[in-house]
């Protein structure tokens, strides 16, 4: 009977010791701490989302309703239409209470806080400008007051000559201040075109971001999928 066999093995090795459960315990053992030691999945998750949000925040497109530049075009048109001192002052008054409106608004919008700066830049050189004209006009009175009196006096000559002087004065000046409305506008147009530009870059970052947010997704998924899977059992071979 001793040389009987079952499925290829002797009878007699089935009284041989199995050495191969220890090992095949110890590899469980391992392959579980393993997977323990591997980061929770929810844990994974989270982190993801915490990353997609930071990346959005960043990278976040302004919404802006409002043309900031508008305020300094309006503030040269009223200081070109400014014929005496008062107009003047008031031209001046303007664009003061619009640079602290818009400097409170740079603080609360700070999306659109280099558009905001451009704006205010542009106000206070209306400010010194509008300083500039006061003089002006204030001695363009006092040259208007001696051709006056030079005509009085029947100095024709010294007369035309002062008011062709006051004559040329004031159409430097028109022109001058014809060239603030136009550098105004100019820088208004560049504004809104680095305005374009940046919401440009930000919409393809955030495509960027999406894409890898989508990666980082599927990542995640598959993750999860071979955590779900079994552990492969440990092959247990049984020797002589």
């Amino acid at each position: 009977m001793s040389g009987i066999s079952v499925s290829g093995v002797r009878a007699g090795e089935f009284c041989q010791p199995q050495t191969a459960a220890p090992e095949g315990k110890k590899l469980a053992e391992a392959l579980r701490e393993k997977r323990d030691s591997q980061p929770d999945l929810t844990e994974m998750m989270k982190e993801a989302r915490e990353k997609a949000a930071e990346r959005e925040k960043m990278f976040k497109i302004p919404q802006n309703s409002q043309r900031y530049g508008d305020a300094a075009l309006l503030a040269y048109s009223k200081l070109a239409r400014a014929r005496t001192l008062g107009d003047v002052d008031a031209a001046s008054g303007y664009a003061r209470r619009q640079i602290a409106r818009l400097r409170a608004a740079k603080r609360g919008d700070s999306d659109n806080a280099d558009r905001i700066q451009a704006a205010i830049n542009q106000l206070q050189k209306a400010v010194n400008r509008a300083g500039r004209k006061r003089r002006e006009i204030s001695q363009e009175k006092l040259t208007a007051r001696r051709q006056a009196r030079l005509e009085r006096e029947k100095r024709t000559q010294e007369a035309k000559r002062l008011g062709h002087q006051l004559r040329g004065r004031q159409t430097m000046r028109a022109m001058r201040e014809s060239g603030y409305m136009r550098e105004a506008q100019v820088d208004n147009r560049l504004q809104d075109q680095l305005s374009a530009s940046r919401l440009e870059m930000r919409a393809q970052m955030q495509e960027v971001a999406d894409r890898t947010q989508t990666s980082v997704d599927a990542a995640v998924r598959e993750y999860a999928a071979a955590s779900a899977e079994p552990a492969p059992s440990p092959e247990i071979t049984i020797q002589a």
